[in-house]
């Protein structure tokens, strides 16, 4: 059965897919606060810096920056911006995500944020990251199609 269930993206992390080769991918729940899920749902939300973390046998998502909803009142959440946040997975996820990280050279970054169904999810990947020469590969193919595109577009 297909999963037609529509999705907002709030926040994606450009810069991951620059700075890393992107593995496998997986789809956690965030345990939020209400006025973070708010702050969320208005489109607040950067990844730039995050990525998980697991301990203790549960995920955790780290460095990801919600800020303050400023019509919640009586939280008193201003310093808890970058706050660590647990990640809702299986318990298969959470051990494929640890052998994943364990491997030498990998990580676990937060790719992107989207609300489906209401509910705030994060797209976790484990990644490794590029070297300079990779970098400059990945520069000279975006050129060429933005190159290719323009001339199909011209045409």
């Amino acid at each position: 059965m297909a999963d037609d269930t529509p999705i907002k993206i709030v926040s994606t992390n450009r810069r991951a897919s620059f700075d890393y080769e992107l593995g496998e991918r997986f789809e956690a729940g965030i345990a939020l606060t209400g006025p973070e899920i708010k702050s969320i749902r208005s489109g607040k939300m950067d990844l730039r810096d995050a990525f998980v973390q697991v301990r203790q046998g549960s995920a955790w998502l780290l460095q990801a920056y919600i800020p303050h909803y400023e019509m919640a009142n009586g939280f008193s959440r201003k310093s808890e911006e970058r706050r660590e946040r647990i990640l809702l997975l299986h318990r298969r996820e959470i051990d494929k995500i640890r052998q994943g990280v364990e491997q030498k050279g990998f990580t676990a970054i937060a790719t992107k944020v989207y609300l489906k169904r209401g509910r705030a999810k994060v797209e976790i990947a484990l990644a490794r990251g590029k070297k300079h020469y990779d970098k400059r590969e990945s520069i000279a193919k975006r050129d060429a199609q933005r190159d290719i595109d323009r001339a199909l577009r011209d045409r």
